[in-house]
């Protein structure tokens, strides 16, 4: 496996991991942090562009994980890098939007 594949599956965690809170709270029809509120990141978006955020997540992630390389979630290695990223990304959401949403770090 090439050194890419690790950074791909990383990311293609990372951005899996994206894609959930952005789509749940977008087809519960809730307002939520988005690049695209203002301020950035920090405002409310509709649930609309939160959905489309979160869809586009979700193409990324495939994108990383399907198309580069021969990704097999049943290899540790390949799992372990995917499971680095996604939980990175669920840590660093965490700590973005808790102070925004009441939540304690």
């Amino acid at each position: 496996m090439r050194w890419y594949h690790w950074i791909a599956y990383f990311f293609g965690g990372a951005f899996l991991a994206n894609f959930v809170p952005h789509f749940v709270q977008g087809v519960s029809g809730a307002p939520f942090q988005s690049p695209f509120a203002d301020p950035p990141g920090q405002g409310l978006s509709s649930a609309s562009v939160n959905v489309v955020w979160g869809v586009i997540n979700l193409f990324v992630a495939y994108l990383l994980l399907v198309r580069v390389g021969s990704f097999d979630l049943r290899r540790w290695s390949h799992f372990a890098a995917f499971a680095a990223g996604f939980v990175a990304m669920a840590l660093l959401l965490a700590r973005a939007l808790g102070p925004l949403h009441g939540g304690s770090l």
